[in-house]
């Protein structure tokens, strides 16, 4: 067994759980706080579902902060365990749901990293590899645009497995200056279309339409 099919089968576990709570609920064994435990804990296998199938399912900002949202719950669940008089079914039941959050915690903040390829739209992953394609034969890209009330100076590089882009934008006489660095090309797409008035079509024409020869 390889190490994806175990993961699977911790997934399918994990989905067990869930199917075995909501038959409980129906049958009129649950309380509030467990129907709102539920819901949690259905949410969190969609995102173990969707980290170890590379599929982006809901929106990337929210799975970090559930992550975190877990790794409370584990902090007063082994609080409760040390400190409270719990009975002995209730400290083997708060101590396993403990344990069980760990992983789902551990992979839900690496599934909730923006900067990777799953999350990307087919139009970022073709600008992606545009954008790769031309740094293969460029030391730097560097494009200038003015549109209409704003303006936008774009400098991307290689930095060694990363991405490095520099930006210098105006609009209404505010100029700002940032830079990021990525892993993945078409979070770099995605970066330079949605924070500037540059598109990755803009710097393609420049360096393919013999604006400028490979270095």
């Amino acid at each position: 067994m390889n190490l994806k099919r175990a993961y699977l089968l911790l997934c399918g576990f994990y989905t067990v759980l869930i199917l075995i709570g909501i038959i409980a609920l129906l049958m009129g064994g649950g309380s509030l706080l467990a129907m709102i435990q539920l819901g949690v804990g259905a949410v969190v296998v969609i995102g173990l579902w969707g980290y170890f199938l590379d599929r982006g399912f809901m929106n990337p900002r929210m799975w970090r902060p559930l992550a975190g949202l877990l790794a409370v719950a584990i902090v007063v669940q082994l609080v409760a365990v040390f400190t409270a008089e719990l009975s002995g079914t209730a400290m083997t039941w708060t101590l396993t749901t403990a344990i069980f959050s760990v992983l789902p915690m551990i992979f839900l903040y690496r599934y909730g990293d923006r900067d990777q390829p799953l999350w990307a739209s087919p139009e970022e992953l073709e600008g992606g590899k545009v954008l790769g394609e031309l740094l293969e034969g460029q030391r730097e890209l560097m494009v200038e645009k003015q549109d209409q009330d704003s303006q936008a100076t774009v400098r991307v590089r290689r930095a060694g497995d990363a991405y490095l882009a520099s930006v210098e934008r105006e609009r209404e006489g505010q100029v700002e200056a940032f830079e990021e660095r990525f892993r993945c090309p078409a979070t770099l797409a995605f970066f330079i279309e949605k924070f500037t008035c540059i598109s990755v079509g803009d710097v393609a024409r420049k360096y393919r339409n013999g604006g400028t020869r490979p270095a």
